[in-house]
């Protein structure tokens, strides 16, 4: 049995956290996989590495002298050096590596910024696997390279390939504590090419998944996962089990513990996943899982995200007008655009689409394409839209959950825009107005957590 364990930025922050994190790893023998962030910050006012590391970019595109923003990226990984006592030699291999890749793609912008952002987690696995080593642990740098991360060849939007999976699955063959970098992998060019947000999610998840892990630990700053929150509601519940389904539809709505797009992998392979408190290392924490036991409460968290936009139209007779809609999806995919959701009627249609990619320019020039390829009698733009989204299990075999979350937004005042319903029944999305986004997640976690009403 082998565990594939991930800390985040914030379990690696200083030597003090270093120190925590290695003590975890001896802790259990399983742990023979560990993947890690940049140096996340240190206190309130720090600046993470990876912001340092984009300053060191910004100033070499800009073709400005950048010695001063290199400096500044070097001291903080001294910082860790000088703390643990490591060989003062590593800084001056960070140093050099950190000129090397400015020299090698200052001419190409794209790998520029992909290549030193990368450069956090790259280092820090060196630094981490150095400090084991002190420790008198046979522990191993692998670079995305050596472990077979084998990404396609989009700057800054890695998707892993499906050979990567047997190469990866070779590590289960050697001995030793292995200490991977997190957020990129190495596409067939040889270059680096960084994962999108929650990479080193992404990392850990397709390690788990290749060496077929017995448990994938996710180490952070929080002791669980909560039911909504914490910032909107007192004491919020905690999730102590979920499955992949309820985290996927959670985090896609803006839980910002676990990346959806991270769950993929080990979906696939049946691995599970416990989140967990690198400074509480003893608690239980938060398990997602393929299945669960649906013992109480059908609701298992409350999410809300913003900026969407959602266009909508309106056709006499659209029922009737076979392949209106894809008619209707295909001008969003020529024009590069993917969409969210489609809630429809017989005589009117809605695409919600993330508002990053609906500028100006390009809203006029769809809306037009629409009036005249699918020659509609109404279609305009709403925007500042926030999805709620109310997740469980349980509620496919619930009756009375919709009702239940009708009545609490009309009693919060919330003007509910949308709902819809997915087939599997494990989600339910309100579409509400940016503005009153917490209001109505507030509003419905008191209504489905009935404990918390007294708050």
């Amino acid at each position: 049995m082998s565990k594939v364990v991930k800390f985040g930025g914030s379990s690696l922050a200083d030597a003090g956290q270093f120190e925590k994190v290695a003590s975890i790893i001896r802790a259990d023998e399983d742990r023979r996989f560990v993947v890690v962030s940049a140096p996340g910050k240190r206190h309130e006012d720090d600046t993470k590495t990876t912001d340092l590391l984009i300053a060191l970019a910004d100033a070499v595109a800009a073709g400005d002298d950048a010695s001063e923003a290199l400096e500044a990226v070097v001291l903080r990984f001294a910082d860790i050096v000088h703390g643990l006592q490591l060989e003062e030699s590593l800084l001056t291999q960070i140093r050099e590596r950190l000129q090397y890749l400015i020299d090698t793609y200052e001419q190409d912008e794209h790998r520029l910024y992909d290549a030193l952002k990368a450069s956090g987690e790259n280092e820090n696995a060196k630094l981490m696997a150095a400090y084991l080593q002190q420790l008198g642990e046979e522990a191993h740098y692998v670079s995305p390279g050596e472990a077979g991360m084998l990404v396609t060849d989009e700057p800054g939007n890695a998707r892993i390939l499906p050979e990567a999976d047997a190469s990866i699955g070779k590590l289960r063959d050697r001995s030793g504590i292995h200490v991977i970098p997190g957020f990129f992998g190495v596409s067939k060019n040889n270059h680096i090419v960084t994962f999108p947000r929650g990479g080193s999610d992404i990392s850990g998840s397709i390690i788990a998944a290749g060496v077929e892990a017995s448990l994938y630990e996710n180490f952070t700053d929080v002791d669980s996962i909560y039911s909504v929150n914490p910032s909107l509601v007192k004491s919020p519940h905690e999730m102590k089990e979920l499955t992949y389904r309820e985290m996927r539809e959670l985090a896609y709505s803006g839980f910002s513990v676990f990346h959806d797009e991270a769950l993929l992998p080990v979906v696939k392979k049946k691995v599970p996943v416990c989140i967990k408190n690198t400074n509480h290392p003893e608690g239980e924490g938060t398990r997602i899982v393929a299945t669960r036991e649906i013992v109480g409460l059908p609701v298992i968290g409350i999410a809300s995200d913003e900026g969407f936009v959602t266009i909508n139209l309106t056709k006499y007779l659209m029922n009737r007008e076979v392949g209106f809609g894809q008619r209707l999806l295909n001008i969003l995919a020529e024009e590069g655009i993917s969409f969210e959701h489609t809630p429809s009627g017989i005589d009117n249609m809605s695409v919600i689409v993330r508002e990053e990619y609906l500028d100006e320019e390009t809203e006029k020039r769809i809306l037009t394409r629409i009036q005249e390829e699918l020659d509609v009698e109404e279609v305009h733009v709403e925007r500042n839209l926030a999805m709620v989204m109310v997740v469980g299990e349980g509620m496919a075999s619930t009756v009375g959950v919709a009702a239940k979350a009708t009545s609490a937004l009309a009693a919060a005042g919330v003007n509910i825009k949308m709902i819809n319903q997915g087939s599997s029944e494990v989600s339910m999305m309100f579409g509400v107005d940016a503005a009153h986004a917490d209001q109505a997640v507030k509003s419905l976690y008191h209504a489905c957590f009935e404990k918390e009403r007294a708050l």
